[in-house]
């Protein structure tokens, strides 16, 4: 039998309290969202209230890209590709560290089994964050090919939107390879299972990773 993980008999006020966030993780600090909205955001087994989030706006949007250009202008695009191994396994480690946080959070938010979230929702991100690192790392930024030289380079802010059925796993398929390759990135998870991606926030912050290099921003994809 799964290790089912039943949210009803572990969920108290004040967890759900502590998942509700009023401010979005822009530059790197977390800044007061400018509209009024929120998103409740519910368990997928019992329907109930887990936590809530930022509805953001098209301001909202703007600050984050404007953080992400100026992070990209301001030094990151010209990282060597052993600083951003580095910054990324730094990352990694700090992924690890909450990776019991992470796996209880996407079982409530997805309804995965505790086993299948904490070997995967929550381990595959570490694999992925660990597995650009290193390539990055062996990567030729110069090639010769026939008679020409090709240059690899940074190409400038990305943004990332990304699904509910595998919500952390999926979003560093995207900061993770951006990341390496000395862009920077918006982040807009899904208002679905958007509760784990605030617990990469925290990493970053942990980490200190520079500011503006990943920016979240939480809403509705009609209007972020």
């Amino acid at each position: 039998m799964l290790n089912a993980y039943n949210p009803s008999r572990t969920m108290t006020s004040a967890q759900a309290t502590a998942n509700s966030h009023r401010h979005l993780y822009i530059n790197g600090k977390w800044e007061p969202q400018t509209g009024t909205g929120s998103i409740s955001v519910l368990s997928a087994s019992t329907e109930e209230v887990i936590g809530s989030v930022p509805e953001g706006t098209l301001e909202d949007v703007d600050h984050a890209v404007r953080a992400a250009c100026t992070a990209f202008d301001n030094g990151w695009s010209e990282t060597s590709v052993q600083e951003r191994a580095d910054w990324l396994r730094k990352l990694a480690n700090a992924l690890k560290e909450r990776g019991e946080q992470i796996a209880k959070t996407i079982a409530q938010e997805v309804g995965s089994p505790l086993s299948m979230a904490t070997s995967i929702q929550a381990g595959l991100p570490v694999v992925i964050t660990n597995s650009y690192a290193q390539m990055i790392a062996e990567a030729k930024l110069e090639q010769q090919i026939g008679n020409s030289i090709v240059f690899r380079e940074p190409f400038g802010v990305v943004g990332a939107i990304t699904p509910w059925n595998y919500p952390l796993h999926q979003i560093m398929l995207k900061v993770a390879p951006a990341l390496a390759a000395g862009c920077t990135v918006v982040l807009k998870p899904s208002e679905v299972a958007p509760l784990n991606a605030f617990l990469l926030a925290e990493a970053c912050e942990a980490i200190s990773l520079p500011a503006g290099i990943l920016n979240i921003v939480t809403g509705y994809g009609s209007m972020v």
